[in-house]
């Protein structure tokens, strides 16, 4: 998340947003790219989350039946947040306007942050409640209980948007720009450039730890896999573990393809500053890995068909989530 100093005690200050200029360069001659590429998520993502939350929202049975149905709604509501943050994010590539560049850097861009790492909690809940079935599949974690999942999913939240509140206030007493601003990353810093350097190192460590036990309950699942083929090949159970697998190999790439490249370059963007020999470089790859992160709205949906039994049925009234 990214906002303007107006005391010389960090390294992204007026000062420094005034002398940029000798850093110069076009920085709006990919924004049409990326205004088209922007726009076709939005409009898909907008489709499919939206069907899918209407789906949900339509059904007979709206309650949730299990854990999993809980963090899948939750989910498809980060999914579909995001989708309604990113037209600021477009109308930015085309204006000049300060108020517009402003709006997107103050709302725009904690709102998408706040439904990307919600994205990153939830499909870590998911990959822990299918990790939980394989290791206890003849009984039921206090973890997969509606009761669990409920109070997690409203902690998350809780948390998620008393740090982006934070964020936004924090904005607000910022000196006012009369320029529009290159980059977000130009309003980042003054008297606040700690704070920020924290969120973004607790966002990283989040990330981490998620992708970490991603990796840990594919790995430990595939295990479990092998030793149940080993020993009866053609079993039903071996069948349910293979199919777990694979469920927990599309988390895994889905998280990996849309999260990985953006934290591999916020953190030297973040804690290196900006030196002119590799900024424009930076900027691209920030620009780019900004857009792979928020493909997974389009991508999700792929989870949802794996992982509910109400997709793979063509959306018939019966099946459950729980019971897939």
């Amino acid at each position: 998340m990214d906002r303007a100093g107006e005391e010389p005690t960090g390294p992204t200050n007026q000062t420094e947003f005034n002398s940029s200029t000798t850093c110069e360069w076009d920085r709006t001659s990919a924004n049409p790219f990326f205004m088209v590429v922007l726009s076709l998520v939005f409009l898909v993502g907008l489709l499919l989350n939206g069907f899918i939350i209407k789906f949900y929202l339509c059904r007979a049975e709206q309650k949730a039946s299990s854990s999993m149905m809980v963090y899948l709604k939750n989910l498809a509501a980060a999914d579909f947040l995001l989708c309604l943050s990113l037209p600021i994010r477009i109308i930015q590539y085309a204006s000049n306007s300060v108020t517009i560049r402003l709006l997107n850097c103050n709302f725009g861009v904690a709102i998408l942050y706040l439904n990307m790492y919600a994205s990153i909690m939830f499909m870590g809940y998911i990959a822990a409640n299918r990790y939980l079935k394989v290791v206890r599949h003849s009984g039921t974690h206090i973890l997969q209980t509606l009761r669990a999942a409920y109070i997690v999913s409203t902690v998350t939240w809780v948390f998620l948007l008393t740090v982006m509140s934070a964020y936004v206030i924090l904005s607000f007493t910022q000196k006012p720009l009369t320029s529009v601003p290159v980059s977000c990353d130009y309003l980042l810093g003054g008297r606040f450039t700690v704070f920020f350097k924290i969120i973004h190192a607790c966002s990283t460590a989040l990330f981490l730890f998620v992708l970490a036990s991603l990796f840990f309950f594919y790995y430990s699942t595939s295990r479990r896999v092998s030793q149940a083929q080993q020993r009866q090949p053609a079993s039903s159970s071996s069948t349910k573990l293979a199919r777990s697998r694979r469920n927990m190999l599309v988390l895994v790439s889905v998280f990996s393809f849309c999260f990985i490249p953006y934290h591999l370059v916020r953190l030297p963007k973040v804690f290196l500053g900006r030196h002119c020999s590799w900024d424009k470089i930076l900027f691209y790859m920030m620009e780019l890995t900004i857009i792979m992160s928020v493909l997974n709205v389009c991508l999700d949906p792929l989870i949802y068909f794996i992982l509910c039994k109400k997709f793979r049925t063509q959306f018939r009234l019966r099946g459950l989530c729980g019971n897939s």
